[in-house]
């Protein structure tokens, strides 16, 4: 075994890997709650699609979280040091938000339903925020790749324990309804109190006492903005995965009127997919680390483009088994590439000096045009069917490569 592979997986089974893996999952576990879960939840329920489809502007929490990320930069709340305090705090918030949320009902509770899934996503938002910092100061340079996987493994475990596993078993002897499925997703979010009080605080370039309130909103954009073409950098950022975040919005209702049963999603969609995913990542952080993040990027680009498109094959097949099977792992295994890239390219370009905010203002840059449209997911089915919806979110992804095209002309030419 050559040294570099020995060196690779030292590091990925090492103390640091396995606390960003965990703080990975806890950041995934809410995520699915008050998303394609939830969606999914309210078209059992018999909730118009139209109403569903404003369900994703839940998701403007997290495009918006660069609004209070220079707060989480600035101050520490208690002993446990500013990232860990604030990642203490965000997620004794989710515990009791997630017990909330799944004690309503939709059909009687639909508008309390909207502000507690708000205030989830927005607790969930600030964990990322606080835990994104954590990791690029935690890790090296020569380890943000190898963390930024390990940190999606953890946050697509999640997704798996909060879709796949957990929507197939509601009904069933060791799930009844959907308020025991909530009701467990809260109490799995003491995994990521218990790994944030195991962590080290890291260690930060910029001290908080030195830095005033006006640097610690306007500094970290005036970085972004002198670098060459930053106007271009975050175009690209916000349109690299907006059809298939668009398209993805609208997969669980989707499922629901194709006619598949919450066995067949959980299992299939859910379960398989999430395996797919995990696998996409391991080839994607494969191929990042042998090509190199733009490289990557072109190829996952177009195979995420092509995996959107092809989920207008379910609109021929009817609820064919084996239909959801290949464009559910196509899509999740080309998902999880680009993930691998996309992540890693946004910690690549943020400066230490402001951590929290810089990674939350690429982050908002990345979903607030996909989190915004994906509200009208629902009147684009309504207005041009169901194989039209996914052959357009299939040609949104043509933008993205352009912009590509530009950021990595420009890159190779610094």
């Amino acid at each position: 075994m050559s040294p570099k592979i020995q060196k690779l997986l030292q590091d990925f089974f090492s103390k640091k890997m396995l606390i960003v893996f965990f703080l990975g999952f806890s950041n995934g576990l809410p995520f699915l709650l008050t998303s394609n879960t939830l969606k999914l939840w309210l078209a059992r329920e018999n909730v118009d699609i139209t109403t569903i489809g404003y369900f994703s502007w839940v998701g403007l929490a997290y495009s918006l979280k660069f609004l209070w990320a220079p707060l989480i930069d600035r101050y520490t709340l208690f002993s446990a040091g500013r990232r860990r305090s604030w990642m203490l705090l965000a997620q004794v918030c989710l515990i009791f938000g997630i017990v909330a949320l799944g004690s309503l009902q939709p059909k009687l509770d639909l508008q309390m339903m909207a502000i507690v899934s708000v205030l989830v996503a927005f607790f969930s938002a600030t964990q990322d925020i606080a835990t994104d910092a954590f990791r690029r100061e935690y890790l090296t340079d020569e380890e943000l790749g190898l963390g930024s996987s390990v940190h999606q493994y953890g946050y697509r475990t999640a997704m798996w324990f909060a879709g796949g596993l957990g929507v197939s078993l509601v009904g069933s002897s060791l799930i009844n309804d959907w308020k025991e499925l909530y009701y467990l997703q809260a109490a799995l979010m003491v995994i990521g109190i218990g790994v944030t009080l195991w962590a080290p605080e890291p260690k930060s370039e910029i001290s908080e006492t030195r830095m005033s309130m006006k640097a610690a909103f306007i500094e970290p954009f005036k970085d972004l903005l002198r670098r060459k073409n930053g106007l271009v950098i975050l175009f690209f950022v916000m349109c690299f995965k907006l059809g298939d975040a668009m398209s993805g919005a609208m997969l669980s209702p989707f499922y629901v009127k194709m006619g598949y049963s919450n066995f067949d999603i959980g299992l299939i969609a859910k379960f398989y997919g999430s395996i797919a995913a995990l696998f996409g990542l391991f080839i994607g952080s494969t191929i990042v680390y042998m090509l190199g993040v733009f490289r990557s990027l072109w190829i996952f680009g177009f195979l995420q483009a092509l995996s959107t498109g092809l989920f207008a094959l379910i609109t021929f097949t009817g609820p064919e088994r084996w239909a959801l099977a290949v464009t559910v792992c196509f899509e999740d295994i080309t998902a999880g590439m680009g993930s691998a890239a996309f992540i890693t390219y946004l910690a690549s370009i943020t400066n230490k000096k402001y951590t929290a905010t810089q990674f939350a203002i690429l982050a908002s840059v990345a979903t607030l045009g996909r989190n915004f449209l994906s509200g009208f997911s629902g009147n684009m089915v309504n207005a041009l069917g169901w194989a039209p919806f996914f052959y357009t979110c299939a040609l949104i992804a043509v933008p993205g490569m352009v912009l590509l095209y530009v950021v990595s002309k420009s890159q190779a030419a610094e």
